[in-house]
């Protein structure tokens, strides 16, 4: 049977635009290098790649926009008037979008005097007469009208990955109507996005009501009469014309004389050559390595060249300094996850082993524990998974995913060849086209295996000297080599180390939450006056809002919002909702810190969390499987928690010690702040000190414990960047009285003042802010149009450099820290790291010994123009040190 002919229609202009702003907050990485912003053409080539490949269709057109005036204007001028100014950075990629289309071997059309909506009417009538499929993609509804038994309408609501298809019955279903009554109600309604104005407040629902009985715009009129007296018809009668030429403007003419045919515009096929050549001087390496080698095949699989030797014995002759590695295991957690292979080599030869054991013959294992200088992927990862193996790693390597990710903090993306992509080397495979996604990840074929750890290799030694360069041109050497790579070495010893776990304290912990939030449902049901699932937000709002009676604060798709923010104002209107929160905080400490910490207890009795190293933007650590930074401290039932972790001898104790207000400090050292820097040199209390400055104390004056909290929210508001409107939120005050502390604090701040409107200034110049240390951060919405993203990038470039440089004190204070305990006597261990804490164990008769060492090392960690303080606390386990 032969296939039936399909016509996919797109709405170029439309779908253009939807693209340029799904990826908007990009639009400053997505430069190529002649300057051309390219985030709307990367966009929607993978849209349009994914309409392609989904419609599999016989042919295609993208429809454009000849100009700003249609045959619509002359007879109604203001139509889509009062529409925002396209964004330049938008008008300048069009082009290339429609060259795009061509290259793709699809037909793009536009008509003077007519919109890219006449084009597809026209042609999805033909094609629907014709007895082709036609499916009709755009972002906006207004082509809902040309649905038909053999024409879908597809809407874009979020890229082309989730659409709204439009057919009669669906539109039957949803408004009541059929696809030509969409025209008449645009006549009725109007539309405010194209300037129609329909009638004076005619919305959609009493459109839909008057069609429903009527038919038509000129059935309303019809009957005009039968309509009792009301407003509503008052402004019907007044706005006839204006009901009638909104119909027109809304009406898609789909007679228009169009040159394009059915045949013209048969899809055979991309034009490869042509696109290649597009890729390249757009810069989309990406795309680029997703191209097939062999020009006459469809495969978008790159091709991996790479001739490498598999090995089942080892010589001398294999090992050398100067040599890139490669580790892999299946999965990411590489405390539990085994390895698959093993691959090593340089420029003239590359081996892979035959058998993972290989790495315990003595050359291997020797050459693995050497200083020799080696390339790696993640230095830290390899070094817990060999001492696993019982091998202690070298630590003379270049790390390439830390080094990326210093040059780069906005691509964090940890997928290898991504990686590698970034510095212009394609000849490799996604991990996950190896392996497989998620639970599917499995052990390929030997072949398969062996090829993919030999390109890695190759990939490894070929990149880490472009990486190396450009970390010494943009003056990021000494962060790479003096805190990152020392910093991943400490933070592979405290994983390997691990914190231990006592689980029968977790376990009485969770009996006693058990009984809670037995109580709190139980309460919770008799109020309610019956039983249901607490657990399900639909549940829950048909007792709270239908049984109860509660006002209804804001519906979702499914329902009722019982969000926290909802449950909050609904507070002072009944008890049930404290009660609700209560059960809510409780039921996740439950699942999340008892039975999830449960879970993650090895079998040596202790929690091995995996820090991550290149996640944020600032340069903090992270930490995952499980997340031991995010224990709620706030409730004491989270507190207690702490309760559990222990030290791993008897009678040793936990010490933690954490800088005192180190990005107060840090923003009192970069500004150069007179006042400010006076403070932390007299050792005052710097909110104290605050509130006397701003609420105008004199020195006997009383500083009360609401005047400190405001001053506090300012301190660290400022820090981060605040704005009135959120000092408002925090505190509680009008936005006048927020702005008033903000100007009060700024005058007497002014060094503050001057480093908030320098660092801004600098930021829009280079597009990036840097740390004390030369640890950047991008920001591509710096010199956005839209003020909110700009506002936003300008906090953050505020921000940055003081969290970014604590984050870098901290490391550096963490690395001298281990070094000078390795070479003590004293008797402790580094655990744990929980944004300005370190957390150690210690033997008690060492606690004194420890605790000097420590509070002197983090305090001359460096030098700045204010002292660091800390603040030490121990006991037997983590809650008591705190």
């Amino acid at each position: 049977m032969e296939k039936k002919q399909k016509l996919v229609l797109i709405d170029g202009n439309s779908v253009a635009y939807r693209a340029f702003f799904a990826m908007h907050k990009q639009l400053e990485s997505f430069v190529n290098g002649q300057g051309l912003h390219t985030n709307a053409i990367y966009s929607f080539k993978r849209m349009l790649e994914s309409i392609m490949e989904n419609e599999q269709p016989t042919h295609a057109l993208v429809a454009f926009d000849a100009g700003k005036t249609t045959f619509r204007h002359g007879f109604y001028k203001e139509y889509k008037a009062g529409r925002a100014k396209t964004p330049g950075e938008f008008r300048e990629q069009l082009p290339y979008i429609k060259e795009l289309v061509s290259d793709f071997g699809i037909e793009h059309y536009q008509l003077v005097d007519y919109e890219a909506d006449d084009i597809i009417g026209t042609l999805a009538r033909q094609a629907d007469e014709a007895g082709f499929q036609v499916s009709v993609y755009s972002g906006d509804r207004d082509l809902t009208q040309l649905a038909s038994s053999n024409v879908t309408v597809k809407v874009t609501l979020k890229g082309v990955s989730e659409l709204e298809e439009y057919t009669p019955c669906h539109i039957m279903e949803k408004y009541q109507l059929t696809p030509k009554q969409i025209i008449d109600m645009k006549g009725l309604a109007g539309d405010k996005s194209d300037n129609i104005p329909g009638v004076t407040k005619v919305g959609e629902k009493t459109a839909i009501k008057l069609l429903t009985e009527y038919g038509s715009v000129e059935g309303v009129y019809d009957h005009i009469d039968e309509l009792k007296a009301s407003k509503m018809k008052e402004h019907l009668i007044e706005d006839k014309e204006q009901a009638l030429l909104s119909k027109r403007l809304a009406t898609i003419d789909c007679h228009a004389p169009i040159e394009v045919t059915l045949e013209d515009t048969l899809y055979q096929g991309p034009h490869m050559e042509a696109l290649r050549s597009l890729y390249e001087e757009l810069d989309f390496r990406q795309f680029l390595a997703q191209m097939p080698t062999d020009m006459n095949s469809q495969s978008t699989k790159s091709a991996q060249k790479v001739e490498f030797q598999v090995v089942e014995n080892v010589d001398e002759s294999m090992f050398s300094s100067d040599m890139a590695l490669i580790i892999d295991t299946l999965g990411e957690n590489y405390h539990v996850d085994d390895i698959i292979g093993v691959a090593w080599g340089n420029e003239q030869h590359i081996y892979v082993a035959s058998n993972v054991d290989i790495i315990h013959e003595p050359k291997f294992k020797a050459w693995l524990e050497s200083d020799q200088h080696k390339y790696v992927y993640d230095m830290k990862k390899d070094t817990v998974l060999l001492h696993r193996y019982g091998i202690q790693f070298g630590q003379n390597n270049d790390d390439l995913m830390i080094g990326a990710y210093l040059l780069n903090t906005i691509n964090q993306n940890d997928d290898f060849a991504s990686l590698v992509q970034s510095f212009g080397y394609y000849d490799i495979q996604e991990d996950e086209m190896v392996y497989g996604k998620g639970k599917k990840r499995e052990i390929p074929e030997d072949d398969v295996l062996w090829t993919h750890l030999a390109c890695k290799v190759k990939a490894i030694y070929q990149v880490i000297p472009k990486m190396q360069t450009l970390l010494q041109e943009k003056q990021q050497e000494s962060l790479y080599k003096e805190i990152e790579l020392p910093m991943a070495t400490v933070l592979a010893n405290m994983e390997m180390t691990g914190v231990s776990v006592d689980s029968q304290t977790l376990k009485n912990i969770g009996e006693e939450l058990d009984g809670r939030i037995q109580a709190l449902q139980d309460k919770i049901f008799e109020a309610a006056g019956e039983t249901f699932n607490l657990n399900s937000p639909k549940q829950l709002g048909v007792v709270l809002f239908e049984k109860m009676g509660l006002p209804v604060i804001k519906k979702t798709k499914t329902g009722y919002s019982t969000s926290m923010d909802v449950l909050n104002k609904l507070r002072p209107d009944a008890p049930i909702v404290d009660d609700i929160l209560s059960y809510r905080q409780l039921a996740k400490l439950q699942s999340t810190y008892i039975t999830g910490l449960l879970k993650q207890i090895h079998a040596d009795g202790k929690i091995h969390t995996r820090y991550l190293q290149t996640l944020t933007q600032t340069g903090r650590l992270s930490s995952v499987d499980p997340n031991l930074q995010n224990i709620p401290v706030r409730l004491e039932e989270g507190k207690k928690i702490r309760q559990a972790f222990v030290p791993s001898h008897p009678d040793w104790l936990i010490f933690s010690s954490d800088y005192s207000q180190i990005e107060l400090r840090v923003l009192a050292a970069i500004s150069g702040d007179e006042n400010l820097q006076e403070a932390f040199k007299e050792g005052d209390d710097i909110h104290d000190s605050t509130a006397r400055r701003i609420f105008h104390l004199s020195p006997d004056d009383v500083v009360t414990s609401n005047m400190r909290r405001q001053a506090k929210a300012v301190n660290f508001g400022v820090v981060y960047g605040i704005s009135d409107y959120g000092l408002s939120e925090n505190l509680g005050i009008s936005r006048k009285e927020a702005a008033e502390f903000i100007e009060t604090y700024l005058s007497h701040y002014p060094g503050v003042k001057k480093y908030m409107e320098e660092v801004v200034r600098e930021a829009k110049d280079k597009g990036y802010v840097e740390t004390l240390f030369h640890r950047r951060r991008y920001l591509p919405d710096i010199n956005s149009r839209n003020f909110n993203l700009r506002s936003f990038a300008e906090r953050t470039a505020i921000n940055s450099p003081i969290q970014g440089s604590a984050a870098d004190i901290l490391k550096i204070a963490m690395i001298k820290m281990a070094e000078r305990l390795k070479h003590s006597d004293i008797q402790a261990n580094m655990l744990l790291q929980v944004h300005d804490e370190v957390i150690f164990e210690v033997a008690p008769n060492d606690l004194e010994p420890l605790k000097q060492l420590v509070e002197e090392t983090m305090t001359s960690a460096v030098e700045l123009s204010v002292p660091l303080v800390t603040d030490s606390n121990w006991g037997k386990n983590w809650y008591d040190a705190k």
